[in-house]
């Protein structure tokens, strides 16, 4: 037969969890004043919890999406995830949300001497730094491109930009990558490498911590366009053939996150794959359908462990 509490430890249970969850008063002052141990009234917090007085219920801010959240993490096996509120089919818009929300979780979780690696031509980290808040004190001991960030003229401002707000904001020392992002051949970008500053920003990738990217669908985004750093028609077509859907830093992945190793990995001047997935903090910063397949990818080959998006790509991917 189960055992009854007697009502008097009921009343006793009940009164100690009152004072403490409704009152406010500490446990010190709950022993003081019932003249009891502090000990004690800590058991009976404890004891009013699994009797079920007391019941704790996590009530999430409007406009919160924790469930989706830990589903995605759960789903894919990710570090983390956040989701950003967007209305669906406006790219602008996300753009801009999902932005926001990745400088919140940089605010959250840059705690000190980070080395942040961080892709060109992205929107969505144009839009995250634009509205990122100054830290009070130095949260990165560097800030360095993981991809050439050299264009036509006002495209490579922002570029540029992007590494040198990021920095201030951080207080971390910028390392710009003086290259275009990919070139017509092997050899080319050989010579490129060679040079000493290139090199001297290249030993800085295998020392990052974080690295922040944005995730590109196979037909290029209109800033990367713009650029000039787009891969020609030709490329996409051997790429779309090999079943590329998606890349980060212009490294192509297939539908299942594999990497597809093509001509154009020998003219790209970035990050390689196998430095790149080294990084203990991958963030991917993307939304919108048009990049649903590329993001899925990215999540399953594991080249974002971090995941900042809009509500209806987080549905469509646990869809």
């Amino acid at each position: 037969m189960a055992y009854v509490q007697p009502a008097s430890r009921l009343r006793l249970v009940t009164r100690v969890a009152r004072m403490y969850h409704e009152q406010g008063l500490k446990q010190p002052q709950i022993a003081d004043l019932l003249h009891v141990s502090q000990a004690k009234v800590s058991r009976l917090l404890k004891r009013a919890e699994e009797l079920g007085i007391v019941r704790v219920v996590i009530v999430p801010p409007p406009g919160g999406h924790s469930e989706l959240e830990e589903a995605l993490v759960a789903r894919y096996g990710l570090l983390d995830a956040v989701v950003a509120d967007a209305p669906p089919g406006d790219e602008k818009a996300i753009t801009s949300a999902v932005g926001a929300a990745a400088a919140s979780y940089l605010e959250d979780v840059l705690l000190g001497h980070e080395r942040i690696g961080i892709s060109s031509w992205s929107e969505t980290l144009l839009a995250m730094v634009m509205v990122l808040s100054k830290r009070p004190q130095a949260v990165a001991d560097s800030v360095t491109q993981v991809i050439g960030g050299v264009g036509i003229p006002a495209a490579q401002v922002q570029a540029t930009r992007l590494t040198e707000q990021l920095a201030t904001l951080t207080g971390g020392q910028p390392h710009f990558l003086p290259t275009p992002g990919v070139v017509s051949g092997r050899a080319l970008r050989d010579a490129m490498l060679a040079e000493p500053y290139v090199t001297h920003v290249v030993d800085e990738w295998s020392r990052l911590t974080v690295l922040l990217a944005g995730i590109g669908s196979l037909d290029p985004s209109p800033l990367l366009r713009e650029s000039g750093n787009a891969i020609a028609e030709s490329d996409q077509d051997v790429l779309r053939g090999l079943g590329a859907v998606g890349d980060i830093c212009l490294r192509f992945f297939d539908a299942e996150g594999s990497h597809v190793d093509s001509d154009l990995d020998g003219r790209v001047i970035g990050i390689e794959p196998d430095v790149l997935l080294a990084v203990p903090r991958r963030i991917g910063v993307a939304g919108g359908q048009r990049k649903h397949s590329a993001i899925r990818a990215a999540v399953l080959g594991g080249w974002v462990n971090v995941l900042v998006t809009d509500v209806e790509t987080a549905d469509a991917l646990l869809s």
